[in-house]
């Protein structure tokens, strides 16, 4: 017991650092990682009877590197395919397109625009991406008389909305919850229902409450242009007009619908969409070897912040994992994780915010091993630890200050990133809320 308590005051330690951002995410990771082992004495080296390795510095630093490796595969296709869907136009196109059906009516732009970033999110990742949309669509919405505060919470309302399909993302929970793609991607379809309502609710309410302004302005302040994609090169990409116009602009639905009635696996489904991409906006064979070549070293790029995020993950998971540390934190959980259907979702329903900040609910933090552990307990099905963490994961996505997304999007629009938390909390949570209920019917 005393060991637990020490690897959980470790861990109070390193979150607070974390937050107060002392250290970086993935540092803090491989800390708790590295010093959880310790704590529970997982030799640093060794072999057990039948000669298998039991040490950590094989089993943690080296099996942990490489245990997210399909989920580091699909951050990289995807970043590569969202990078030509930049780079094409087809990024472009899209929000352009919305706001021009939507005409001088600032409540249909701002629904239209906000299905067009959830669309394109389902593809894109990365602050690069963000930055690369929100340029265009916030000046957009301000433009048309919506207060800056509410232009922020839709875009990341939105953007939360295609994060419930993004199939890199999927790949990522398949991993920490060692689930199949399709467990992952049916709970998935209620939260993205569920995201898509409290969206749209929030967009009327906010619309309700500032009434009908329109202060013709946008934020003049220029971004840091090493920051944002590259512009959209009219030597390598055709114009997005006419029947090929359209089959380029539906490319994001491409890799989806393959994953989801072809059964196609994620990787393949990337490249099919990166190969629609070329055939439908690249001008000649030549410029489509040549945006191919270009794409694929800028989504490397773009990926190198989720892939190291990931690298730490894999070590932290398999830290708690171990035998040995299972063994010493299994005492503390157990008194903690509820085995009650009711307890169960009144307990993860209160919860749920501590995905915020990087708290033990973040699957992108320190909530990836904790999963992991409660899994490991046997005590609930994994499916219930699933929906419990993604439904958290809901309020993290658009809620979280530390988020690069948040911070970008307040600084852009000159508003308090904390505000934006505050305004869509209230939203977030009756998320996680739907998503914990329904978890609980379906998994308990």
């Amino acid at each position: 017991m005393v060991q637990g308590i020490l690897i959980l005051v470790v861990f109070l330690i390193l979150a607070a650092l974390m937050v107060t951002r002392k250290i970086p995410t993935f540092v803090a990771m491989i800390l708790l990682a590295i010093l959880t082992v310790v704590i529970a004495r997982v030799p640093i080296v060794g072999v057990d009877d039948e000669g298998a390795q039991i040490g950590w510095l094989h089993l943690v630093i080296e099996g942990g590197a490489t245990r997210m490796a399909a989920a580091v595969m699909a951050v990289v296709f995807g970043s590569w395919m969202g990078q030509m869907l930049n780079r094409s136009g087809v990024t472009e196109t899209i929000i352009k397109k919305s706001a021009e059906l939507g005409g001088d009516r600032p409540l249909v732009i701002a629904i239209l625009l906000s299905i067009a970033v959830a669309l394109l999110f389902t593809t894109l990742a990365g602050l690069g991406s963000v930055i690369m949309v929100g340029s265009i669509v916030l000046p957009i919405l301000i433009s048309v008389g919506i207060p800056a505060l509410t232009a922020a919470g839709v875009m990341l309302m939105s953007f939360n909305i295609g994060l419930t399909f993004n199939m890199a993302n999927w790949q990522t929970f398949s991993g920490i919850f060692s689930l199949e793609i399709a467990e992952i991607q049916g709970f998935m379809i209620y939260m993205l229902v569920a995201t898509s309502v409290l969206t749209l609710a929030y967009i009327l309410i906010q619309f309700k409450r500032d009434g009908r302004k329109f202060a013709f302005s946008a934020p003049t302040e220029e971004t840091d242009s090493s920051d944002e994609e590259p512009p959209v090169d009219s030597d390598d990409a055709r114009q997005l007009k006419g029947f090929l116009g359209f089959l380029a602009i539906i490319s994001p639905l491409v890799p989806i619908a393959l994953v989801i009635f072809l059964q196609v696996p994620i990787i393949p489904a990337f490249m099919v969409g990166i190969v629609w991409l070329l055939i439908f906006t690249a001008k000649s064979f030549s410029k489509a070897m040549n945006m191919l070549t270009r794409t694929c070293l800028d989504g490397f790029t773009a990926a190198a912040p989720a892939l190291i995020l990931f690298i730490s993950l894999g070590m932290l998971i398999n830290a708690v994992m171990n035998p040995m540390v299972r063994e010493v934190l299994n005492p503390l959980l157990i008194a903690v994780v509820p085995t009650n259907q009711i307890i169960y979702i009144i307990f993860f329903i209160i919860v749920a915010p501590l995905s915020l900040y990087r708290g033990p609910m973040n699957l992108f933090g320190f909530g990836s091993g904790i999963a992991a552990l409660i899994i490991g307990l046997g005590t609930l099905n994994p499916l219930a630890v699933m929906g419990a963490f993604l439904s958290a994961e809901r309020i993290q996505g658009a809620g979280d200050p530390t988020n690069t997304q948040n911070v970008w999007t307040a600084n852009f629009t000159k508003v308090d990133v904390n505000s934006i938390t505050k305004m869509v909390i209230p939203y977030l949570w009756i998320i996680a809320v739907i998503g914990v209920i329904v978890s609980g019917i379906l998994y308990f």
